[in-house]
């Protein structure tokens, strides 16, 4: 496996531990992410690489960004990639799960962002860890939801990408615990395919949401505009 870090304009990402790799999903959501309120603190639940802290710490003056993340040689991995960054002196992982988490931490963020699991079914692969990376049950929607409503500061945002055919359940669940969404983009590979993502943020306070949509290519290698202009300020070729 190659052990080259992937390169992004103001940082690199070594992923050779991980089993879950960086993909569209996770710069999509850094890209997106509407930090307008320049949190003083954020949390990154499941930090992987640490791909979403690194980017919210370049688009942010975030005193405060930490991640958690279980899987042992996932987080070895992130404290190198943090510790390597330009941003450093503010990145921090916790090698830990969310309830573990919520169950010691005191304070608050005012800003949580999350890529999680993705595969609702026991997919089997070779790979033991991406398995368990990929099933939803390493951190079933409802534990996330309800993490967050005990993590997030009262005025706070949490932002997501979910997979289309399960954002009205997630929308559901985070109901439930008083978390309610402000913001959908819905996203297509390219514009003849069914929509695969939603990205979304919510906050405690009930509003009208706003609902717009996002496809990232024409034909193969060919972006469009707005996908362009999202995430040009992270990717080498754009």
């Amino acid at each position: 496996m190659s052990k080259k870090p992937f390169r992004f304009k103001a940082f690199e990402v070594h992923q050779d531990l991980c089993a879950m790799k960086i993909g569209t999903a996770s710069v999509l959501l850094g890209a997106w992410a509407d930090i307008t309120s320049n949190p003083y603190s954020i949390l990154d639940i499941g930090a992987g690489t640490g791909i979403l802290g690194l980017m919210m710490g370049q688009r942010t003056s975030a005193e405060l960004i930490d991640g958690i993340e279980i899987e042992p040689d996932a987080f070895e991995q992130c404290v190198e990639n943090f510790d390597n960054s330009p941003y450093f002196g503010r990145l921090f992982c916790f090698h830990t799960d969310l309830n573990e988490f919520v169950e010691e931490v005191e304070d608050q963020y005012d800003f949580i962002i999350c890529n999680p699991p993705f595969f609702s079914e026991n997919t089997a692969s070779p790979d033991p860890k991406r398995d368990r990376a990929r099933r939803v049950a390493s951190l079933p929607f409802e534990e996330l939801v309800l993490g967050v409503s005990k993590l997030l500061t009262p005025q706070g945002q949490f932002n997501t990408i979910i997979p289309y055919k399960e954002h009205l359940n997630f929308i559901d669940l985070a109901e439930n615990v008083g978390l309610y969404p402000s913001r959908l983009t819905y996203v297509k590979g390219t514009p003849d395919r069914e929509t695969k993502l939603v990205l979304m943020a919510f906050s405690f306070h009930e509003v009208s949401a706003v609902f717009d949509k996002l496809v990232i290519e024409l034909e193969r290698h060919v972006y469009t505009e707005e996908y362009i202009n999202l995430t040009k300020d992270f990717y080498l070729d754009m």
